[in-house]
């Protein structure tokens, strides 16, 4: 496997020194359920990734080995992921019809013959000087390896806890069990009841001739400052970006220099929302601008 081979392009050269990324165990957060009332549901512990799909995942056996022998040159976390992960499966109106392993959920014969919507989840996390934390995606991610994209995106799993829909619950939870995978933000710094759920948006992208997306993505924002402790197996860089550094990234990515790619569902939400929800950011008037009952088919 390889090791945290942080790249970073010239335009963001800086933000990996501050970081100290190292290989280390990463642990999941298991976030407690709620069947009444409408509390968001707590944090209530960790395990290992080792031993998370085995209990959580309700309802479905792991691949056999002829699946997973026909992706042995896959990275061994990522295979994992791959296969243990059950993703939630929607209709168009989001609602809920099933559930799929992420494998599945992400290749284009699938995608193409309409049986792989599924929901996600896309955080943006500014800090208190209103600027967007960006991440690069690993080398060994299956669907768009290196390409930068906003804070966090995932999805939330077919747990009972993450199929929570009143106050977007279950995607709140997801969100912040993610964000601690990935950027080793722990759960004190990241509250679900502060997450702010703004829209939502439904949208299809290939990623190479096997692998896509068709997802009904959560678009998520938060205010705050955290600290960072990026995991090498999925991130391989981090970046602060304002306004005007970002117009330079999207220049670069839209001119090819440097390498800049992003990530097509970064792109759908930096055309579409982010310039005026920035202005809300900066504001502190967030939740006047959310609006959950429209879903956005870009």
């Amino acid at each position: 496997m390889a090791a945290s081979a942080a790249r970073p392009l010239a335009l963001l050269a800086s933000a990996s020194a501050s970081l100290g990324v190292g290989r280390r165990a990463w642990a999941r957060l298991a976030v407690s359920s709620s069947s009444a009332g409408s509390a968001l549901p707590s944090l209530r512990g960790r395990h290992s990734f080792a031993a998370s799909a085995g209990g959580a995942v309700m309802g479905k056996p792991g691949p056999g080995p002829g699946a997973v022998d026909a992706d042995a040159g896959m990275d061994a976390v990522q295979r994992r992921l791959m296969f243990e992960d059950e993703c939630i499966l929607v209709d168009e109106q989001d609602n809920v019809i099933g559930h799929e392993s992420k494998y599945n959920c992400h290749l284009m014969d699938k995608i193409e013959a309409g049986n792989a919507l599924h929901r996600a989840f896309s955080v943006f996390l500014f800090n208190s000087k209103y600027e967007l934390l960006l991440q690069q995606r690993s080398a060994t991610k299956v669907t768009f390896p290196l390409v930068w994209t906003n804070t966090c995106c995932s999805h939330p799993l077919y747990r009972e806890s993450e199929l929570i829909e009143e106050n977007c619950a279950g995607v709140r939870n997801a969100a912040q069990r993610k964000l601690f995978d990935e950027l080793g933000i722990v759960a004190d710094e990241l509250p679900v009841d502060q997450f702010i759920p703004l829209g939502r948006m439904l949208y299809k992208a290939p990623s190479d001739g096997k692998w896509g997306e068709h997802e009904l993505d959560y678009l998520l924002f938060m205010v705050r400052d955290v600290k960072l402790n990026p995991n090498p197996e999925e991130v391989a860089d981090v970046k602060y970006m304002n306004r005007d550094q970002l117009k330079e990234l999207l220049r670069k990515a839209d001119a090819g220099e440097d390498g800049v790619k992003l990530s097509p569902w970064f792109r759908l939400v930096v055309d579409n929302f982010l310039m005026g929800w920035w202005d809300h950011v900066e504001q502190g008037t967030l939740q006047g601008a959310a609006d959950m009952k429209t879903i956005h088919k870009l």
